[in-house]
């Protein structure tokens, strides 16, 4: 696009945008009395506000059908979860089968590496990127532990070249054939949560499985943010969170993708519950775990109502949007946003973008790495009703999430970035 710093251009662009209504959907908040220019999509999504009805349909079964809400009614609650499967499996490309709701994120991730981390004999190392979100490193470190090998060995954690800040997809396939005789498993995130890098995952699978690994991902940062095709690309697993991007609340519920290769395969070894056990004999409560076709048969417990009522509501905004379209608008959003970053800093030195440039490699977020005074320019910009986050040491990430933001807001964004670094 052919993209211009005025409010007119901005204007314009949000009155083609055929998502622009998706705005009136969600509620925002209040800074100043007025409301705030909300760019933390990456950290928690705003609030659908048909959420709150999905949530007090079950309040009222609960107050009237109490414990027999489980089995009446025409949602009854026994089988909530299959209601979330179709529009998950949608999210990020697979097989109904192959997607479920339940836990959380991390306590989903140990799941995952209960059954896909299996070392033996000289393969037992596990590739990653260097600094990865703490949770995916605490559960490698730990899971390695676990199986009685020093992290520092059994980890192999890749970071970019000297004076670069994202990887190159050629040096992860290279430390994947260097290791290829000692190496379990390939277990990275699908877009690094610090640079907005999207790593080209269908690629990975297949160096990794090439080398003998198997490979899954943490989709925190990509489900919702980008389309995903795990099914397709031959992925083993994936977990993901849906507070985020899929606007399901906060510490909402979590999302698992096994392959149906494994799905089908009772002698997986796994963690069992008695939610993962044959539904037909369930009930019976005998011994002996016999587990349920399909990611299903990874559950624990039986599903958090509440939560998953949330993410219905979100996941059917989704479904309503597409998210081929969803794509198209992030793409052009977030281009708008480095077009104006990048005119905002012209003759300054203290601001650098630190994700990848090129569209395809990068979601709905913009990572600047502030050289000066940056938890300054943060508290500012959030003094000014923009709602961005901070990481350690002196990054700003910038979120313009394409089911509710604007063009408008980007620009705003911009003028009030401009002005809180020339100290206006």
């Amino acid at each position: 696009m052919n993209y211009q710093n005025t409010l007119a251009f901005a204007q314009e662009q949000d009155q083609n945008d055929p998502l622009y209504h998706f705005r009136e959907r969600f509620y925002y908040p209040q800074v100043n009395r007025h409301d705030a220019i909300y760019l933390c999509g990456n950290s928690l999504g705003l609030q659908p506000k048909s959420a709150q009805m999905y949530i007090d349909n079950e309040m009222y079964k609960w107050a009237n059908l109490a414990v027999e809400g489980h089995f009446k009614g025409e949602e009854p609650w026994v089988n909530y979860h299959e209601l979330l499967a179709p529009g998950a499996a949608r999210v990020v490309g697979a097989k109904e089968s192959e997607v479920v709701i339940m836990n959380q994120l991390t306590v989903n991730l140990h799941l995952m590496l209960v059954s896909f981390y299996r070392p033996q004999g000289r393969r037992y190392k596990i590739i990653t990127e260097g600094g990865a979100f703490p949770s995916d490193q605490y559960a490698l470190e730990t899971q390695t532990k676990f199986h009685g090998y020093n992290p520092d060995d059994a980890v192999i954690e890749l970071f970019p070249r000297e004076g670069e800040h994202t990887l190159r997809t050629e040096d992860i396939l290279q430390s994947i054939q260097t290791h290829a005789d000692e190496l379990a498993l390939v277990m990275m995130g699908g877009i690094n949560y610090y640079t907005g890098q999207v790593f080209d995952m269908e690629t990975i699978t297949k160096a990794g499985h090439a080398a003998g690994a198997l490979v899954g991902f943490d989709l925190a940062h990509a489900a919702g943010n980008v389309p995903l095709r795990l099914h397709d690309w031959d992925v083993d697993f994936a977990v993901w969170c849906t507070y985020k991007y899929l606007n399901s609340g906060p510490g909402g519920t979590s999302g698992v993708y096994v392959h149906e290769r494994f799905g089908n395969d009772p002698s997986i070894p796994r963690f069992a519950g008695w939610w993962g056990h044959n539904a037909q004999e369930r009930f019976q409560m005998k011994k002996g775990f016999k587990p349920m076709e399909g990611a299903a048969g990874w559950q624990l417990s039986n599903g958090q109502i509440l939560p998953m009522a949330v993410h219905r509501a979100s996941l059917e905004l989704f479904d309503e949007a597409g998210m081929e379209n969803l794509r198209a608008k992030s793409e052009k959003l977030t281009g708008y946003l480095e077009f104006l970053i990048d005119d905002v800093g012209v003759g300054m030195e203290v601001l650098e973008m630190i994700t990848p440039r090129d569209p395809q490699a990068r979601g709905s977020q913009v990572s600047l790495l502030v050289k000066e005074h940056s938890r300054m320019l943060f508290d500012r910009l959030m003094e000014a009703g923009i709602i961005v986050d901070y990481r350690e040491p002196n990054v700003i990430r910038v979120a313009p999430a394409p089911l509710y933001n604007s063009f408008e807001e980007v620009y705003r964004f911009s003028e009030i970035l401009h002005k809180c670094l020339h100290g206006q």
